[in-house]
């Protein structure tokens, strides 16, 4: 009788300027590609790896969590020692822990942070460069305040879904654009010059994140006043609201189970 199978979680955070995101893709460097590939060489087994959500090409994460099934007895430590010293320095593998057979990554969860970086620098710095939107013009930091905490709550996200595409992170609320958002809110760094939206909620559409902050950015900008944020949000109408901000700018920074 072969070993029972364990269940293992990987706390991830990576760089993904150089990846075309989360999800493995033929020919084409990802971040669940290059972990399978790495996982397959220190196990000597084929693994697939379920990630709690897909980020887009470019976009960072911080805390993104993973599980996967295996046969293979190396102590968690060790394996964490072992992806590491195989994995490019943009992919750093922050934790490894034996879970319950029943923990899944994407369906377990129950909640995720995202954080959006807008560098209002006039030239920005290389070292900023990479993981924030450069937008060196005036922006009304209170008036997009007030916007993001009018999204607060429960609602229907079509308006700031991908365009034409309702590909979620969670396939069970498949066809749902319903989902809660426990807090949103727009910050400012002065010492670092930057704006930072910071948004956590139960669960996250196709370029949500993104959408939402080139419509914040509208509103920022005066081209749009606060209140229209709710106004977009009820009409469920992608087309009313703002552009798709760049994905350097986003990063997952947690995910939480309960």
């Amino acid at each position: 009788m072969g070993q029972a199978q364990r269940n293992l979680r990987l706390l991830i955070a990576y760089d993904g300027t150089d990846f075309f995101g989360w999800q493995r893709q033929p020919n084409r460097p990802t971040i669940q590609g290059l972990l399978e590939q790495s996982l397959k060489v220190i196990l000597d087994e084929e693994v697939v790896l379920h990630g709690s959500g897909r980020t887009d090409a470019g976009a960072h994460a911080a805390g993104q969590v993973a599980n996967f099934l295996t046969s293979c007895r190396i102590p968690c430590s060790n394996l964490q020692k072992a992806l590491n010293d195989a994995l490019p320095f943009s992919v750093r593998i922050r934790r490894v822990d034996e879970v319950a057979a029943d923990f899944h990554a994407r369906y377990s969860a129950r909640c995720k942070t995202y954080r959006y970086r807008i560098s209002q620098q006039a030239v920005c710095s290389p070292f900023v460069a990479r993981y924030a939107h450069h937008y060196p013009y005036p922006l009304d930091v209170g008036r997009m305040d007030r916007a993001a905490r009018l999204l607060e709550g429960t609602h229907d996200f079509t308006s700031f879904a991908a365009a034409g595409d309702m590909d979620e992170d969670e396939p069970a609320k498949r066809g749902s654009a319903i989902r809660q958002i426990f807090q949103s809110r727009v910050t400012v760094k002065e010492r670092l010059q930057l704006v930072v939206y910071s948004v956590q909620g139960s669960g996250f559409l196709r370029h949500m994140v993104r959408n939402i902050v080139g419509t914040l950015i509208e509103v920022g900008r005066g081209n749009l006043a606060p209140e229209e944020m709710a106004r977009i949000l009820s009409a469920r109408e992608r087309s009313l609201a703002g552009p798709t901000a760049p994905a350097r700018g986003l990063c997952l920074m947690k995910v939480e189970y309960d």
